[in-house]
């Protein structure tokens, strides 16, 4: 004897007013698709029902004819229990304008009972069809929470850039305008000045201020998108920005890699290149670290892994990342947002006196 595996097990629900028509049911299953298991359920009133439609089902087999309830009824307790179990009309005679209405009404098939022998089949088909049923409400749920992760990676988008023009405008005015500024005063003052010596004086300091202009340029420039990105690739172009940062600090650092770097390196190389800095920038003014190692992966499909680790105070990743974006986390949400916006996921480690693990994968 065949015995069925619990996934071939099928539970019926059988709306029904006579226990010999459930067992003639029965009976005609197991002749029928004896490789299957099916467990009838026999109720007859609205109240057994309603009490049974919490023992999820797989499907409704209702007569059309009985004294107390109706398939009508148990549509209706379906439509209000927002339960979508298919209901199968099963009856000994029924009208072709009766089986039409039924089905408008939300039977999802009818079969006379005369006809057990196709019971299988039907059973299938309508649970074939809930299955298609779910799954575009499943798909459809999804879409909709794409779109709305959409709309507010659209909005922190926006957000982001605008964060990101301030500091550049405010590095341009704090650090380049003011020098700038500093230059053509002095270039004013040699050409007002008749005395030779300070003439020199003036040109010389409007000199020295033009280098330090061109420095801050450099920086800034650097800052932006390093040329050692394009010409020697990520892992150079990451130890370059470490280097700049690290040694004014008296950081120690380390920078490793696995995998083989492309030759062609696609956009999240430029922002693998910008998290590595933000990183240490946040190391360099909280963390108090001594040491601070990089690790990058190149991954199949052209992805990137990043992971910047230091040995600092830490921090409460919780009270920190509790809330909106502000003056005390700015550099850690534009991180999250920056490779978020990347199409990557970001994972921050971190426990008060156990330094930082930042993890990401574009």
């Amino acid at each position: 004897m065949t015995t069925a595996s619990e996934t071939d097990t099928i539970r019926l629900l059988c709306v029904e007013d006579s226990p010999d028509d459930v067992e003639l049911m029965a009976i005609a299953l197991e002749r029928a698709d004896p490789q299957r298991r099916y467990v009838l359920h026999r109720v007859d009133d609205a109240s057994g029902f309603t009490d049974a439609l919490q023992g999820g089902f797989d499907v409704i087999l209702c007569d059309f004819n009985m004294p107390r309830f109706s398939p009508y009824a148990a549509l209706q307790i379906l439509v209000a229990r927002r339960c979508g179990t298919p209901l199968v009309v099963v009856t000994r005679a029924i009208g072709e304008e009766a089986a039409v209405h039924v089905l408008r009404c939300g039977a999802k098939d009818y079969l006379t009972k005369d006809k057990l022998g196709t019971l299988p089949q039907i059973i299938e088909r309508v649970m074939t069809q809930r299955r298609r049923v779910l799954e575009q409400e499943r798909l459809a749920r999804e879409l909709e929470e794409a779109y709305r992760r959409l709309k507010k990676l659209s909005a922190r988008l926006v957000v982001a850039q605008e964060r990101e023009r301030t500091l550049i405008s405010r590095e341009l005015h704090d650090q380049l305008g003011q020098t700038l500024t500093g230059m053509v005063i002095h270039l004013h003052a040699a050409k007002r000045v008749g005395d030779p010596d300070a003439v020199k004086k003036h040109t010389d300091t409007a000199m020295d201020m033009a280098q330090a202009a061109v420095r801050q340029l450099k920086t800034l420039s650097f800052s932006l998108r390093p040329a050692q990105l394009d010409l020697l690739g990520l892992v150079a172009a990451t130890r370059s920005a470490v280097q700049r940062i690290a040694e004014p600090a008296d950081l120690a650092f380390s920078i490793s890699s696995r995998g083989q770097e492309p030759p062609q390196l696609k956009e999240t190389a430029s922002v693998a290149l910008r998290l590595v800095q933000e990183a240490l920038n946040n190391v360099v003014r909280h963390a108090g670290a001594s040491h601070i190692g990089v690790r990058l992966r190149f991954l199949p499909q052209g992805r990137i892994g990043l992971l910047v680790v230091d040995d600092g105070v830490g921090f409460d990743k919780r009270h920190v990342l509790d809330g909106q974006a502000g003056e005390h986390n700015v550099g850690l949400y534009g991180m999250i947002e920056r490779t978020e916006l990347a199409g990557g996921r970001l994972h921050i480690r971190t426990r008060p006196g156990r330094g930082v693990a930042i993890r990401a994968v574009l």
